[in-house]
């Protein structure tokens, strides 16, 4: 795992020094984010305003590894990869600064601990799937190929424990290749 990150890392450096700097939202974006979900964060532009962005990586970690669920309870870090469908546009003349907004879907896989294993450390590898929506802001730095992005969201889980809530938000940086 820590091969592949250091080679993802020198990869997009690579990728920095070769390009000249270009228009912000040019084809794809790659880029970290730390939040919830925590992970690598894949973004294709199309159209003039239209995006899919793809994050991948932990679950549970900002907003608590124990938290009531179901019958039970998450007592740990899980995986999760989540899909938006984006709106976007710039604000203000300069259009470093970006508004964005979506909606898509969520699977997430984490330990479950029901409460009727309470003795010992029975747990049920759980997969849960839902929908979610985001809403953000992201600064593109002048002349240069990274942005800097802050969002939020709330994910709605509908199988297996519907209308289970969950929020989510994060902040992180792209490399706009």
């Amino acid at each position: 795992m820590k091969k592949t990150l250091s080679l993802l890392i020198v990869l997009l450096i690579g990728l920095t020094i070769s390009r000249q700097a270009h228009a912000q939202t040019n084809n794809w974006a790659v880029g970290f984010r730390i939040g919830e979900p925590a992970g690598v964060n894949i973004r294709k532009y199309f159209g003039e305003n239209h995006a899919f962005d793809l994050n991948f990586g932990t679950y549970g970690g900002i907003y608590g590894t124990r938290r009531g669920y179901r019958k039970g309870v998450y007592k740990n870090v899980g995986f999760s990869v989540q899909g938006h469908y984006l709106w976007h546009g710039s604000i203000g003349k300069a259009e470093t600064l970006h508004y964005y907004y979506g909606f898509g879907g969520q699977i997430n896989r984490r330990r479950y601990y029901p409460d009727q294993f309470r003795v010992g450390n029975f747990y049920d590898n759980t997969i849960s799937i839902g929908g979610s929506g985001v809403a953000g802001l992201e600064y593109f730095l002048p002349n240069k190929p990274l942005s800097v992005f802050l969002e939020t969201g709330a994910y709605v889980e509908v199988i297996p424990a519907p209308f289970f809530l969950g929020f989510q938000s994060g902040l992180g940086v792209r490399l706009n290749l």
